[in-house]
């Protein structure tokens, strides 16, 4: 299995880059977010997702591993594929896509390519269990379907709100209405507080 690329691009697609490494060429699939990020000629380390099928291998490359556990957690729900997944992480990055299952946000959803409303329920029904399942990226765990840990200040409110005995996904939906409410990232304390303000109406 491959995990990662450390390489140069050497040509880029309308869905694929091509990422040269020590002499070989390996051809990526990825969404137009981050193909459109990648340079001819410059260096770029992708997070891989290897799907091994019997008539083919498929890399499908990520900037984060953040990203490319979304990407595996979300092919655990019925009705999403590869397309579908790579089409969600393009229009909702992993912040957005929490945000959206906490908030139950069946909207946020259907704004991806391939995904209809039948499809966009069913992602906001059965990825609300998913925050009990979330792994630690940082440390470097990775788990089959499992999905990715929320990080950062976000995490650190919700965390802050469970520790003071309020539940999980309660917790989540709090901080992702609070963090709607600053222009940019806000701080743990200053979310915690505008968390416990949702939490309290």
């Amino acid at each position: 299995m491959i995990g990662s690329l450390n390489g140069i691009v050497a040509a880029i697609s309308e869905d694929t880059a091509l990422i040269e490494v020590g002499g070989v060429g390996y051809v990526v699939q990825s969404g137009a977010r981050l193909l459109a990020r990648l340079s001819v000629g410059a260096p770029a380390r992708l997070y891989i997702e290897t799907h091994v099928r019997e008539d083919a291998i498929k890399l499908f490359g990520f900037s984060s591993e953040e990203e490319r556990a979304w990407f595996a957690h979300l092919q655990t729900i019925p009705g999403v594929g590869a397309k579908v997944a790579l089409g969600l992480l393009d229009a909702m990055p992993p912040e957005v896509l929490a945000d959206a299952i906490a908030l139950q946000d069946k909207a946020a959803f259907a704004r991806a390519n391939g995904v209809g409303p039948k499809l966009a329920a069913r992602l906001a029904t059965e990825l609300k269990a998913g925050p009990k399942g979330f792994i630690a990226i940082n440390s470097g765990a990775r788990a089959n379907g499992a999905a990715p840990a929320a990080t950062g200040a976000r995490a650190e409110a919700v965390s802050a709100l469970v520790n003071l005995g309020i539940d999980q996904s309660s917790a989540a939906r709090a901080v992702a209405n609070a963090a709607k409410q600053f222009a940019a990232d806000a701080p743990a304390p200053e979310l915690i507080r505008a968390a416990l303000k949702e939490v309290s109406r």
